[in-house]
């Protein structure tokens, strides 16, 4: 079992940079080991981080943008997020090194489709990384 499992998924409402950005910073050896991506959108006030080691890697391999429709996304991540914020809130029975923090992913709120697209993929990969189910 891993000692460290850096997992840091922090979706949260703040003031952002009026331009979407996405990001990518390696380290020399290894560019797997790194991964950052960022999303933020001044209009809707929203910013999506995910620092996760493989995971730009990984995300390269799946499905393009556009195979999924954004309603499927939504849907789904609504089911993730529910699921993963109540292994949160519970962690004398799950790690608190895989769950850390809530994630603030508001049902009402049109995040886009880029932003459903890799918050859903963050969740197959987190799943598939830690062998971890949030049906």
């Amino acid at each position: 079992m891993k000692l460290f499992l850096p997992l840091f998924l922090i979706i949260c409402i703040i003031s952002c940079s009026v331009q979407k950005e996405r990001t990518s910073t390696e380290t020399s050896d290894d560019s797997s080991q790194n991964d950052t991506i960022r999303i933020a959108n001044d209009s809707l006030e929203y910013e999506i981080i995910i620092f996760e080691p493989g995971f730009n890697t990984w995300l390269v391999t799946q499905k393009p943008r556009g195979y999924y429709n954004l309603n499927y996304l939504e849907q789904r991540n609504r089911i993730f997020v529910i699921n993963y914020n109540q292994r949160v809130l519970n962690p004398f029975q799950y790690d608190p090194n895989l769950y850390p923090q809530q994630i603030n992913y508001e049902y009402n709120v049109d995040y886009g489709y880029e932003v459903n697209y890799l918050l859903y993929f963050y969740f197959v990969y987190f799943q598939q990384e830690y062998g971890q189910k949030l049906r």
